[in-house]
């Protein structure tokens, strides 16, 4: 495959995989092959590939959203979780998920080295499950299980599907309180 020059092209939206930006860029690169291209982002000024044909871009966008206030394991792993989708490695995701439940229940003062059965009851019994949540952290779980202890690989729904509950959990325990205004 060759590429040509950079030249500036007939503008594309796309959420920016590095930044997270929607964008709409012109700058980029076109192969000898029409439905590959690289775009650079207007924003932090790096390349996306894009392959129409497979409906494939490269990096993919990380699903969710930035939750705030996190501990910093709790924000790598739940930083990892996403990245793994947006790289299509959905099992990985699933699993990420799966461990990020033991590292929420340590961080609200679980003890380390428990089952993971423990890890699981000791956030439903401190209250940090919300109402109608057990069967979301239980899906975590059976998907969890389902990725490391079966010969099954997961799709990227299976570990979209978790994010987003993920997602809530975090801003539920961590970041709506760590927006409540500290008393004087």
């Amino acid at each position: 495959m060759e590429w040509n020059s950079p030249m500036n092209l007939q503008s594309v939206e796309f959420t920016c995989g590095y930044c997270g930006k929607v964008v709409a860029a012109r700058a980029g690169y076109v192969s000898n092959e029409a439905q590959r291209s690289i775009r650079i982002c207007p924003h932090c000024a790096r390349p996306t590939y894009f392959d129409s044909g497979a409906n494939l871009q490269i990096p993919g966008v990380a699903p969710g959203s930035e939750v705030g206030s996190l501990p910093v394991d709790v924000g790598a792993l739940y930083r990892e979780a996403r990245n793994c989708i947006a790289a299509s490695s959905h099992t990985a995701a699933v699993l990420a998920c799966r461990k990020l439940l033991m590292h929420l229940a340590v961080a609200q003062g679980a003890t380390e080295g428990e089952s993971f059965v423990k890890y699981v009851d000791y956030l439903a019994d401190k209250g940090y499950i919300p109402p109608n949540g057990r069967a979301w952290v239980d899906l975590i779980r059976t998907r969890g299980n389902e990725a490391n202890h079966e010969i099954k690989i997961m799709g990227k729904g299976d570990a979209e599907e978790l994010i987003v509950f993920v997602e809530m959990l975090l801003k539920f325990m961590f970041e709506f309180p760590g927006r409540i205004p500290k008393a004087k």
